[in-house]
């Protein structure tokens, strides 16, 4: 986990503390599929600045996840930059949760867990090898992007046939 101890920051309303660490980050599971971030540690920008009643927070960073394709299951990269903004208020204001971060506990700055979310929350819905992939074929599952094809229309089940005629007649 990185983490930042605020405590050791000493800067004044109006003044900017930057830096630039590795963000170690934990693999994502979504849909069942395992997404591994490249690097492990990506370099993120922190900067830091102080106002008269708080600690404004930014994260610039960027990130790549490998894992399979959500249609066809190949191999697949996508790469996310991303930029996060937080406010902690000071301690006269330390009761209202609205403006307070949720990253930030005891006075130290959980970056990895922010910088998790903040990827989570700007993954595209689907990710996919490339926008136009068709996918695995229904029937035998093969790759329609590597093999395109289709299959005969198969009989119908003779067990179906009376709720066909219904359909027929109305």
């Amino acid at each position: 986990m990185t983490s930042l101890d605020l405590r050791r920051l000493r800067i004044r309303p109006g003044e900017q503390h930057r830096e630039r660490r590795a963000v170690e980050l934990e693999p994502y599971d979504l849909g069942g599929q395992r997404y591994e971030p490249h690097p492990r540690d990506p370099e993120a920008d922190l900067t830091l600045t102080r106002t008269r009643d708080g600690l404004v927070l930014e994260l610039d960073l960027g990130a790549r996840l490998a894992g399979p394709c959500f249609r066809c299951l190949t191999d697949t990269e996508v790469e996310l930059r991303v930029r996060g903004r937080e406010y902690q208020a000071g301690r006269g204001a330390a009761d209202d949760e609205e403006l307070r971060t949720p990253y930030v506990e005891d006075e130290t700055l959980d970056v990895s867990r922010w910088a998790r979310d903040a990827i989570a929350l700007a993954l595209p819905e689907k990710i996919l090898c490339r926008e136009d992939c068709a996918g695995l074929c229904a029937v035998c599952g093969r790759d329609l992007n590597a093999e395109p094809h289709t299959h005969e229309e198969t009989a119908a089940d003779p067990r179906w046939g009376a709720l066909a005629e219904l359909r027929d007649r109305l």
